[in-house]
Protein backbone atom coordinates (compact mmCIF):
# COMPACT_ATOMS: atom_id res chain seq x y z
CA UNK A 1 0.00 0.00 0.00
CA UNK A 2 1.19 3.14 -1.05
CA UNK A 3 2.57 4.76 2.06
CA UNK A 4 1.41 8.54 3.29
CA UNK A 5 4.15 11.48 2.72
CA UNK A 6 6.07 13.37 4.75
CA UNK A 7 7.84 16.95 3.92
CA UNK A 8 7.75 19.76 2.44
CA UNK A 9 6.45 20.52 -1.37
CA UNK A 10 5.29 23.42 -3.45
CA UNK A 11 2.29 23.79 -5.63
CA UNK A 12 1.12 26.94 -7.72
CA UNK A 13 -1.88 28.75 -6.73
CA UNK A 14 -3.73 30.00 -9.78
CA UNK A 15 -5.22 33.80 -9.16
CA UNK A 16 -8.65 33.83 -8.55
CA UNK A 17 -8.48 30.75 -6.35
CA UNK A 18 -8.04 30.68 -2.39
CA UNK A 19 -5.25 29.20 -0.52
CA UNK A 20 -7.84 27.06 1.44
CA UNK A 21 -9.24 25.97 -1.39
CA UNK A 22 -6.00 24.97 -2.85
CA UNK A 23 -5.28 22.84 0.18
CA UNK A 24 -8.68 21.01 0.53
CA UNK A 25 -8.05 20.00 -3.32
CA UNK A 26 -4.44 18.88 -2.48
CA UNK A 27 -5.94 16.78 0.40
CA UNK A 28 -8.76 15.32 -1.70
CA UNK A 29 -6.82 14.23 -4.48
CA UNK A 30 -4.18 12.19 -1.69
CA UNK A 31 -7.13 11.05 -0.10
CA UNK A 32 -8.91 9.59 -3.05
CA UNK A 33 -5.30 8.09 -4.28
CA UNK A 34 -4.26 6.55 -0.95
CA UNK A 35 -7.80 5.04 -0.19
CA UNK A 36 -7.49 3.28 -3.62
CA UNK A 37 -4.66 2.01 -2.54
CA UNK A 38 -5.69 0.52 0.34
CA UNK A 39 -8.91 -0.92 -1.14
CA UNK A 40 -6.85 -3.00 -3.46
CA UNK A 41 -5.12 -4.44 -0.62
CA UNK A 42 -5.99 -8.26 0.16
CA UNK A 43 -7.78 -8.76 2.95
CA UNK A 44 -6.74 -10.47 6.05
CA UNK A 45 -7.74 -13.87 6.71
CA UNK A 46 -8.55 -15.30 9.86
CA UNK A 47 -9.72 -19.15 10.83
CA UNK A 48 -12.99 -19.97 11.60
CA UNK A 49 -14.37 -23.32 12.02
CA UNK A 50 -17.44 -24.37 9.90
CA UNK A 51 -20.03 -27.16 9.54
CA UNK A 52 -18.63 -29.95 7.11
CA UNK A 53 -20.72 -30.95 4.07
CA UNK A 54 -23.05 -33.62 5.10
CA UNK A 55 -22.32 -36.99 4.10
CA UNK A 56 -23.77 -38.89 1.48
CA UNK A 57 -25.29 -41.91 4.81
CA UNK A 58 -26.68 -39.02 6.65
CA UNK A 59 -24.41 -38.90 9.38
CA UNK A 60 -23.76 -36.08 11.80
CA UNK A 61 -22.04 -33.25 10.83
CA UNK A 62 -18.59 -31.95 11.95
CA UNK A 63 -16.36 -28.80 12.30
CA UNK A 64 -13.63 -28.10 9.76
CA UNK A 65 -10.94 -25.49 10.05
CA UNK A 66 -11.45 -22.98 7.19
CA UNK A 67 -9.55 -19.08 6.25
CA UNK A 68 -12.10 -16.73 5.66
CA UNK A 69 -11.45 -12.83 5.14
CA UNK A 70 -11.91 -10.43 8.21
CA UNK A 71 -15.43 -8.86 7.43
CA UNK A 72 -13.76 -5.86 9.79
CA UNK A 73 -11.34 -4.95 6.72
CA UNK A 74 -14.54 -4.46 4.02
CA UNK A 75 -14.49 -1.37 2.76
CA UNK A 76 -18.31 -1.19 3.35
CA UNK A 77 -17.67 -1.60 7.32
CA UNK A 78 -14.39 -0.12 7.88
CA UNK A 79 -15.40 3.22 5.45
CA UNK A 80 -12.14 4.81 4.05
CA UNK A 81 -9.05 4.02 5.42
CA UNK A 82 -7.63 7.67 5.43
CA UNK A 83 -10.57 10.24 6.06
CA UNK A 84 -8.31 13.57 6.66
CA UNK A 85 -4.28 14.12 6.22
CA UNK A 86 -2.37 17.10 8.19
CA UNK A 87 -1.91 19.20 5.39
CA UNK A 88 -0.07 22.72 7.01
CA UNK A 89 0.15 25.93 4.85
CA UNK A 90 3.08 28.46 4.69
CA UNK A 91 3.16 31.92 3.89
CA UNK A 92 -0.58 32.51 2.57
CA UNK A 93 -1.59 33.99 -0.93
CA UNK A 94 -4.81 36.00 -1.09
CA UNK A 95 -7.37 35.28 -3.69
CA UNK A 96 -6.59 37.53 -6.28
CA UNK A 97 -2.92 36.49 -5.92
CA UNK A 98 -0.95 33.22 -8.04
CA UNK A 99 2.87 31.67 -7.94
CA UNK A 100 4.84 29.49 -5.17
CA UNK A 101 2.51 28.35 -2.28
CA UNK A 102 4.38 26.05 0.13
CA UNK A 103 2.22 23.05 1.90
CA UNK A 104 3.63 20.57 4.62
CA UNK A 105 2.44 16.80 5.15
CA UNK A 106 3.12 14.59 8.30
CA UNK A 107 6.40 15.58 9.70
CA UNK A 108 6.54 18.80 7.77
CA UNK A 109 4.17 20.83 9.19
CA UNK A 110 7.11 21.11 11.94
CA UNK A 111 9.54 22.26 9.13
CA UNK A 112 6.89 24.79 8.22
CA UNK A 113 7.24 26.74 11.87
CA UNK A 114 11.12 26.17 11.35
CA UNK A 115 10.93 27.66 7.95
CA UNK A 116 8.74 30.52 9.06
CA UNK A 117 11.50 31.31 11.92
CA UNK A 118 13.78 31.57 9.17
CA UNK A 119 12.77 34.58 7.99
CA UNK A 120 13.24 33.92 3.93
CA UNK A 121 12.93 36.73 1.94
CA UNK A 122 10.12 36.19 -1.06
CA UNK A 123 10.41 37.42 -4.37
CA UNK A 124 7.43 38.44 -6.34
CA UNK A 125 6.88 39.90 -9.88
CA UNK A 126 3.96 42.97 -9.47
CA UNK A 127 2.11 44.50 -12.58
CA UNK A 128 1.25 48.18 -12.73
CA UNK A 129 -0.97 50.56 -15.06
CA UNK A 130 -0.44 54.06 -14.54
CA UNK A 131 -3.27 56.46 -14.98
CA UNK A 132 -5.95 55.47 -12.67
CA UNK A 133 -6.78 54.76 -9.00
CA UNK A 134 -9.30 52.43 -7.37
CA UNK A 135 -10.18 52.02 -3.55
CA UNK A 136 -8.28 48.87 -3.30
CA UNK A 137 -4.76 49.79 -5.66
CA UNK A 138 -6.06 46.98 -7.56
CA UNK A 139 -7.19 47.02 -11.34
CA UNK A 140 -10.77 45.33 -10.53
CA UNK A 141 -11.48 47.91 -7.82
CA UNK A 142 -13.93 50.80 -7.83
CA UNK A 143 -12.39 53.49 -10.24
CA UNK A 144 -11.49 56.55 -7.66
CA UNK A 145 -9.62 59.07 -10.58
CA UNK A 146 -7.69 59.18 -13.70
CA UNK A 147 -5.12 61.00 -14.02
CA UNK A 148 -1.96 61.81 -16.98
CA UNK A 149 0.95 59.72 -17.32
CA UNK A 150 2.54 61.06 -20.15
CA UNK A 151 5.28 62.93 -18.41
CA UNK A 152 6.64 59.43 -17.04
CA UNK A 153 9.88 57.56 -18.11
CA UNK A 154 11.52 54.75 -16.87
CA UNK A 155 14.56 56.95 -15.39
CA UNK A 156 11.71 58.74 -13.19
CA UNK A 157 10.37 54.98 -12.08
CA UNK A 158 14.04 53.73 -11.33
CA UNK A 159 14.95 56.71 -9.59
CA UNK A 160 11.66 56.27 -7.46
CA UNK A 161 12.56 52.40 -6.75
CA UNK A 162 16.11 53.66 -5.60
CA UNK A 163 14.87 55.79 -3.32
CA UNK A 164 11.96 52.69 -1.84
CA UNK A 165 15.04 50.21 -1.69
CA UNK A 166 17.55 52.86 0.08
CA UNK A 167 14.43 53.62 3.06
CA UNK A 168 14.06 49.94 3.22
CA UNK A 169 17.27 48.78 3.58
CA UNK A 170 17.69 51.05 7.07
CA UNK A 171 14.57 49.68 8.03
CA UNK A 172 16.35 46.31 7.51
CA UNK A 173 19.51 47.14 9.50
CA UNK A 174 17.14 48.56 12.55
CA UNK A 175 14.74 45.88 12.73
CA UNK A 176 17.95 43.22 12.46
CA UNK A 177 19.04 44.62 16.12
CA UNK A 178 22.54 44.06 14.61
CA UNK A 179 25.37 46.46 15.85
CA UNK A 180 27.19 47.02 12.05
CA UNK A 181 30.65 47.82 12.86
CA UNK A 182 31.24 44.23 14.48
CA UNK A 183 32.68 41.01 13.29
CA UNK A 184 29.37 39.53 13.75
CA UNK A 185 27.66 41.96 11.24
CA UNK A 186 30.33 41.33 8.56
CA UNK A 187 29.87 37.84 8.83
CA UNK A 188 25.98 37.69 8.57
CA UNK A 189 26.40 40.04 5.56
CA UNK A 190 28.71 37.55 4.23
CA UNK A 191 26.11 34.64 4.42
CA UNK A 192 23.45 37.07 3.58
CA UNK A 193 21.99 36.50 6.49
CA UNK A 194 20.95 39.91 7.90
CA UNK A 195 17.68 39.85 8.31
CA UNK A 196 15.11 40.60 11.25
CA UNK A 197 14.66 37.10 13.03
CA UNK A 198 11.75 38.82 14.55
CA UNK A 199 8.14 40.56 14.29
CA UNK A 200 8.56 43.98 11.93
CA UNK A 201 6.81 45.69 9.42
CA UNK A 202 7.17 45.13 5.67
CA UNK A 203 10.36 45.33 4.59
CA UNK A 204 11.68 45.50 1.15
CA UNK A 205 15.07 44.74 0.47
CA UNK A 206 15.47 44.80 -3.40
CA UNK A 207 12.77 46.57 -6.28
CA UNK A 208 13.91 46.61 -9.85
CA UNK A 209 12.30 47.28 -12.82
CA UNK A 210 12.13 44.28 -15.54
CA UNK A 211 9.34 46.06 -18.26
CA UNK A 212 8.11 49.61 -19.11
CA UNK A 213 6.04 50.32 -21.79
CA UNK A 214 3.47 53.20 -20.92
CA UNK A 215 1.28 52.94 -19.46
CA UNK A 216 2.25 49.14 -18.00
CA UNK A 217 5.14 48.38 -16.26
CA UNK A 218 6.39 45.47 -13.73
CA UNK A 219 8.40 45.41 -11.22
CA UNK A 220 10.48 42.26 -9.28
CA UNK A 221 9.89 43.27 -5.94
CA UNK A 222 12.31 41.31 -2.84
CA UNK A 223 10.63 41.04 0.37
CA UNK A 224 10.27 39.94 4.32
CA UNK A 225 6.81 39.94 6.16
CA UNK A 226 5.08 41.70 3.17
CA UNK A 227 0.93 41.27 2.67
CA UNK A 228 -0.09 41.15 -0.97
CA UNK A 229 -2.14 44.24 -0.24
CA UNK A 230 0.85 46.01 1.09
CA UNK A 231 2.85 45.11 -2.41
CA UNK A 232 -0.54 46.85 -4.35
CA UNK A 233 -0.66 49.39 -2.20
CA UNK A 234 3.50 50.36 -3.45
CA UNK A 235 2.22 50.08 -6.73
CA UNK A 236 -0.30 53.01 -5.93
CA UNK A 237 2.37 55.02 -3.77
CA UNK A 238 4.78 54.98 -7.22
CA UNK A 239 2.03 56.68 -9.14
CA UNK A 240 1.86 59.31 -6.68
CA UNK A 241 5.39 59.98 -6.27
CA UNK A 242 5.39 60.08 -10.41
CA UNK A 243 2.78 62.82 -9.77
CA UNK A 244 0.18 60.43 -11.80
CA UNK A 245 -1.68 57.30 -10.28
CA UNK A 246 -1.34 53.45 -10.47
CA UNK A 247 -3.20 50.23 -9.62
CA UNK A 248 -2.02 46.76 -9.24
CA UNK A 249 -2.57 44.37 -12.15
CA UNK A 250 -0.89 41.41 -10.48
CA UNK A 251 0.94 40.04 -7.82
CA UNK A 252 2.78 36.85 -8.68
CA UNK A 253 4.50 35.14 -6.13
CA UNK A 254 7.94 33.84 -7.88
CA UNK A 255 9.79 32.30 -5.01
CA UNK A 256 9.49 31.23 -1.34
CA UNK A 257 12.39 30.88 0.67
CA UNK A 258 14.40 27.85 -0.84
CA UNK A 259 11.64 27.51 -3.47
CA UNK A 260 10.82 28.55 -6.93
CA UNK A 261 8.34 28.19 -9.55
CA UNK A 262 10.47 25.06 -10.91
CA UNK A 263 9.50 23.87 -7.61
CA UNK A 264 6.30 24.69 -7.50
CA UNK A 265 3.55 21.74 -8.84
CA UNK A 266 0.88 22.80 -11.48
CA UNK A 267 -2.42 21.58 -11.03
CA UNK A 268 -2.01 19.05 -13.29
CA UNK A 269 0.29 17.48 -10.61
CA UNK A 270 -1.35 17.67 -7.77
CA UNK A 271 -1.33 13.60 -7.20
CA UNK A 272 0.47 11.55 -4.74
CA UNK A 273 3.49 10.63 -7.12
CA UNK A 274 4.16 14.41 -8.21
CA UNK A 275 3.65 15.49 -4.54
CA UNK A 276 5.95 11.98 -3.12
CA UNK A 277 8.79 13.17 -6.01
CA UNK A 278 8.77 17.04 -4.63
CA UNK A 279 9.52 16.17 -0.92
CA UNK A 280 12.16 14.20 -1.93
CA UNK A 281 13.87 16.85 -4.36
CA UNK A 282 13.53 19.88 -2.20
CA UNK A 283 14.41 18.12 1.23
CA UNK A 284 18.11 18.50 0.86
CA UNK A 285 17.68 22.50 0.05
CA UNK A 286 15.37 22.51 3.10
CA UNK A 287 17.81 21.01 5.64
CA UNK A 288 20.71 23.07 4.32
CA UNK A 289 19.09 26.43 4.89
CA UNK A 290 17.29 25.21 7.99
CA UNK A 291 21.53 24.67 8.62
CA UNK A 292 22.29 27.68 7.79
CA UNK A 293 19.65 30.00 9.20
CA UNK A 294 19.21 28.25 12.49
CA UNK A 295 22.02 26.41 13.66
CA UNK A 296 19.69 23.08 14.03
CA UNK A 297 22.47 20.76 13.21
CA UNK A 298 21.17 18.89 16.59
CA UNK A 299 17.45 19.20 16.13
CA UNK A 300 15.97 15.76 16.28
CA UNK A 301 13.77 16.55 13.16
CA UNK A 302 16.52 17.30 10.92
CA UNK A 303 18.43 14.06 11.81
CA UNK A 304 15.04 12.02 10.55
CA UNK A 305 15.63 14.13 7.49
CA UNK A 306 19.40 13.40 7.27
CA UNK A 307 18.49 9.50 7.35
CA UNK A 308 15.44 10.15 4.59
CA UNK A 309 18.26 11.92 2.52
CA UNK A 310 20.24 9.17 2.46
CA UNK A 311 17.91 6.37 1.86
CA UNK A 312 16.69 8.55 -1.30
CA UNK A 313 19.89 8.42 -2.54
CA UNK A 314 20.65 4.83 -1.66
CA UNK A 315 17.24 3.60 -3.75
Amino acid sequence: MAAVPGGLFAVYKPAGVAWGRVREAVETQLLRELNAAAAGRAPRQHVRFLPAPAGGDGGATGLVAAKVPVLADHPLVRGPRFRRLKIGAGHRLDVKASGVFVLGIGDGNKLLTDLYNCHLTKVYTVGGLFGKATDDFSDTGKLVEKTTFDHITREKLERILAVIQGTNHKALLMHSNIDMKTQEAYELAVKGLIRPMGKSPPIITAVRSLQFALPEFQLEIHCLHETQQYLRKIVHEIGLELKSSAVCTQVRRIRDGVFTLDDALPRTQWNLQSIRNAISDCQLKVKTELEKTLGYQDKSNLHKMDAEVAHTADS
